[in-house]
């Protein structure tokens, strides 16, 4: 299996390293924003492809990784003092609640032990009661339009509707440079080849194949004496861990964190992407968030009306033709060329 993914492997490595050498600068943003995508995919992947759980509110995880780096980037900029957006709307004292995410490492962490920690609770109450199915992805569902209604109606804590941008510096570096671009498209593209290669190795392990017995039969893994709840709460809480990372390195790639960014169309968008991908492949999960990413920027751009139905067809065509996704497509193109 491993040579079989040689020849993929070493194109999209290539691909991503010279990027930077052909790509403008505007461009070249867009791609690592696709990527900080195809990292929330990578864990909706897991989550979904591999343990059967179709969670409808990844968004909510990303937003709280992004609105955890936005508030260290907006306290170094001010030299602690109160953010702008603050002041427009009235605050005179900045919220304790603010206050750690002046370090950076706080920030950094709290990106990721957010997301994971709200998995983990909301998994623990969820999967003890045997919820599955349906009933947990309407779940998922209303906590992302939940959170989008929390975080408008607190303007002074977190802006509100329009969120939180104008970020212009990040450890120093000037964000609007195209050589800090760069930089940060790198590093997006490295920390994506890392998670998915940790991922592989998660999904291949012995926990992988009691997910994947978890998602075909949970009642006998319970008969066996294992704890589905228990799986499926780590595996629910590694994709939110993912989301929020994502989120993180998004904040300073586009420079912008809103509700409207994390809510429940955005959620489903990115299940969108993973079922064109390719739902139970990691690298079909990955690829579909580059190639949806892709298809949302080129059409709007000609089709600024349309796009939605475009994207509604190109669902309904993939599912109906094909599936498995892309990596269904090239996994039956591969099969017959060797036959």
């Amino acid at each position: 299996m491993i040579k079989r993914n040689l020849p993929f492997a070493a194109i999209a490595v290539i691909a991503l390293v010279a990027a930077p050498l052909l790509l403008e600068p505007f461009r070249l943003s867009l791609l690592a924003k696709y990527l900080c995508y195809a990292i929330v995919a990578l864990g909706i992947g897991l989550a979904w492809g591999q343990g059967g759980m179709l969670t409808l509110g990844q968004g909510v995880f990303f937003g709280l990784g992004g609105y955890a780096m936005a508030m260290y980037l907006k306290l170094s900029e001010s030299g602690g003092g109160l953010p702008d957006f603050m002041v427009w709307s009235g605050v005179e004292e900045l919220p304790a609640l603010w206050a750690p995410f002046a370090n950076p490492v706080f920030a950094l962490t709290m990106a990721v032990a957010g997301p994971v920690l709200l998995a983990v609770v909301l998994g623990t109450l969820v999967f003890r009661q045997r919820v599955r199915g349906a009933y947990f992805a309407i779940l998922t569902q209303a906590l992302a339009a939940a959170m989008v209604i929390l975080l408008v109606g607190q303007q002074g804590l977190t802006g509100g509707t329009n969120g939180m941008t104008n970020f212009f510096e990040l450890f120093g570096a000037d964000l609007a440079d195209d050589s800090t671009q760069r930089v940060l498209y790198l590093v997006v593209a490295g920390v994506l080849g890392v998670l998915y290669l940790a991922t592989r190795q998660l999904v291949n392990s012995r926990f992988g194949r009691l997910l994947v017995a978890v998602r075909d039969g949970e009642d006998r893994v319970r008969f066996l004496g294992y704890d589905p709840a228990l799986v499926k709460t780590v595996t629910f809480a590694v994709s939110a861990g993912l989301a929020g990372l994502a989120g993180a390195l998004f904040v300073p790639v586009v420079g912008i964190i809103s509700p409207a960014l994390l809510g429940v169309v955005p959620s489903l968008e990115l299940v969108v992407a993973v079922a064109v991908g390719g739902r139970q492949v990691l690298a079909g999960a990955v690829l579909g968030a580059v190639v949806m990413g892709y298809a949302q920027t080129t059409f709007s751009e000609q089709f600024a009306n349309g796009w939605l139905y475009l994207q509604g067809a190109l669902f309904i065509l993939v599912m109906t033709l094909a599936p498995k996704g892309i990596a269904g497509i090239l996994g039956r193109l591969r099969r017959a060329r060797t036959a």
